[in-house]
């Protein structure tokens, strides 16, 4: 846990506190298309996907590693007068309630065995919205992680979330702000 906090402790020392930040952009375009109520978003980072779920009426937990990530999304959400419940956890060992979620939410985050954690953590009915990179990503050059342990093999995320009903897929090289990213994205729904 030490050495990611510490990584993403030095991510968020580089960046300024950007009220205006955006959330991710395919989020904000299926917004309109997920079940309202709790939401969840795990490895929050600086908290733009939080607070923008708090913004579109839900009620929001989130939960990352890094205090100084943390720092900056409480510090949006107070400038949005918003409130989010943000937690400081190790997602590794972070145990998820059961049956408790609406909405789940993991960009660029990737952590196969928190997987089954998640499912289970929805409720009947509820969906996860997932995005992160394949194994494409180094090739291109315009960041992300190297390790293949991180990235997304071919339709594995697809896999990662058998059982559970496909609502939209992609994979491939798509414009992510401003950047050629090599991702996978998915939102799918688990049975009621």
């Amino acid at each position: 846990m030490r050495k990611d906090q510490k990584r993403w402790d030095e991510n968020y020392r580089r960046l300024k506190f950007l009220p205006g930040k955006k959330a991710n952009a395919f989020l904000r375009k299926h917004i309109r298309s997920l079940p309202k109520g709790k939401a969840l978003d795990l490895a929050c980072g600086d908290g733009a996907n939080a607070v923008f779920l708090a913004q579109e009426g839900f009620a929001v937990d989130a939960v990352d590693i890094s205090p100084l990530g943390l720092k900056m999304a409480r510090r949006l959400a107070r400038a949005k007068k918003l409130k989010v419940h943000f937690r400081l956890a190790d997602l590794d060992s972070f145990s998820l309630p059961r049956g408790q979620y609406d909405l789940i939410t993991v960009f660029y985050f990737l952590s196969r065995p928190l997987i089954p954690r998640i499912k289970k953590a929805l409720k009947p009915g509820g969906r996860i919205v997932f995005e992160t990179y394949t194994i494409e990503q180094p090739l291109l050059g315009t960041g992300g992680p190297h390790k293949p342990s991180y990235l997304l093999r071919p339709n594995e995320l697809l896999g990662l979330f058998s059982g559970m009903r496909v609502r939209f897929y992609r994979e491939g090289f798509f414009q992510v702000d401003g950047q050629k990213k090599a991702i996978a994205s998915l939102i799918a729904q688990k049975a009621e």
